[in-house]
């Protein structure tokens, strides 16, 4: 996990500015939803977010899906939102996942990998956990349990 971790963190191979770090601004996510309406991660500023890199085909994926939908219907008071981003898929086998787990966060399409790149992503799935000011605040390689959810939860929803 360390060596994930360090070669997303640290990575090469896209250009821009450095890699992903807690503490700093979240790289910003314009682009198209699975759904067709244009989507910009700025105009989740003042909310907790987890931006999500998944893909159709990921197993880790599919096991992690339920509990995202019971915890954004658990946080929503808290104005909790999910940003799914396609890694590497097809979006139609991407709009038969969300559709099977009954989905209702946006999935941001990346047909050119500039988002994965930008986030430093490795494999799916990788989550970001992203506070009301914007700054990344902790960073999941590999699927989410929900005590993993919980702890990095906390620092996003003060």
């Amino acid at each position: 996990m360390a060596v994930l971790l360090a070669a997303a963190l640290g990575g090469c191979g896209s250009s821009g500015g450095g890699p992903v770090k807690v503490g700093e601004p979240a790289p910003p996510i314009l682009g198209t939803t699975l759904d067709g309406k244009p989507f910009d991660l700025g105009s989740l500023r003042g909310r907790p977010v987890l931006v999500n890199f998944w893909a159709s085909w990921c197993g880790p994926c599919r096991d992690e899906f339920p509990l995202f939908v019971e915890k954004l219907a658990r946080h929503e008071a808290d104005g909790f939102a999910i940003v799914g981003v396609l890694y590497r898929d097809e979006a139609d086998l991407a709009q038969k996942f969300t559709t099977e787990f009954g989905v209702s966060w946006p999935t941001v399409l990346d047909p050119t990998g500039s988002l994965a790149a930008a986030y430093r992503v490795v494999a799916p799935p990788q989550s970001y956990f992203i506070d009301r000011a914007g700054v990344v605040r902790s960073i999941q390689i590999g699927e989410m349990r929900e005590a993993d959810f919980d702890r990095q939860y906390a620092a996003i929803a003060r």
